[in-house]
């Protein structure tokens, strides 16, 4: 429970940290990534090699914020398995050799599942590139610059508030759990029904504790206790090149441009 925490908190520091991509509007660093998103996942199941290039756009902007990408791949360790094993099974349901490497022959089903594999893993980058250079107050204050519904943008805000205070429920509870029963791995299951009823007691209380202290600072759905970087000219040409070079990339098969080269 410490760990989980510990790396929420990390994730806190890691949006604050000062860098051109954290000092950028949040709208146009959510609209950006959204757009990456949508073009990365409206490639062809086969077009593996038009999708490479779009590795480029988040690795560079790992640079620019001086956020290690290993440290996205270690936040998302274990989401990124269930990611890797989308397409797993699609070698053996599609075999049609679509291509040749040398004497040995590739099919569909492998570059498909290679294809939705790296499709996961870059939307993934980019969620994380999205919330590690921004508070998530700033995001849900760019959600509701954006019209996005009220109640959706207060749910999504309280549900990330409420992860840390239910783990610091937990880690309490788990410790008073053990000093009563010294010695014992894991909780009985005989007392797993008034535990969780006592941690949904628990937590509903200091829930409504911080959603009181979230009004108290000037919550009304409004977000203005949110930190304010105004909407300049460098976040609209930021915007325009992200989307051109998306646009690109979408379009132009540039990995095969580059092999046509090298071949003549």
């Amino acid at each position: 429970m410490e760990k989980a925490l510990s790396e929420l908190g990390h994730m806190d520091e890691l949006a604050v940290q000062e860098s051109p991509v954290h000092g950028m509007n949040a709208t146009a660093k959510l609209l950006s990534t959204v757009v990456y998103i949508l073009i990365v996942m409206s490639f062809d199941k086969y077009d593996l090699s038009g999708l490479i290039p779009m590795v480029l756009w988040p690795v560079l902007m790992y640079q620019m914020s001086g956020i290690p990408v290993r440290t996205c791949f270690y936040k998302l360790r274990i989401v990124l398995p269930l990611v890797m094993a989308v397409g797993l099974f699609n070698p053996f349901f599609d075999r049609e050799i679509m291509l040749h490497l040398g004497n040995i022959g590739v099919s569909g089903g492998v570059i498909s599942m290679l294809t939705l594999m790296l499709k996961g893993v870059l939307c993934l980058m980019a969620s994380f590139l999205l919330v590690a250079t921004t508070p998530f107050d700033s995001i849900c204050a760019a959600l509701r610059s954006m019209h996005f519904p009220a109640t959706l943008t207060t749910l999504l805000l309280l549900t990330y508030r409420y992860v840390g205070v239910m783990t610091e429920e937990l880690a309490v509870m788990t410790d008073a759990y053990h000093l009563r029963a010294p010695g014992q791995k894991g909780i009985h299951v005989s007392a797993w029904g008034s535990f969780l009823g006592q941690l949904l007691l628990r937590s509903m209380d200091r829930a409504q504790e911080l959603y009181a202290s979230m009004l108290l600072r000037g919550y009304h759905q409004h977000f203005h206790y949110a930190k304010h970087i105004p909407f300049r000219g460098s976040d609209a040409i930021y915007m325009a090149l992200s989307c051109l070079f998306f646009i690109l990339i979408r379009f132009c098969n540039v990995s095969e441009l580059i092999g046509r080269l090298f071949v003549r």
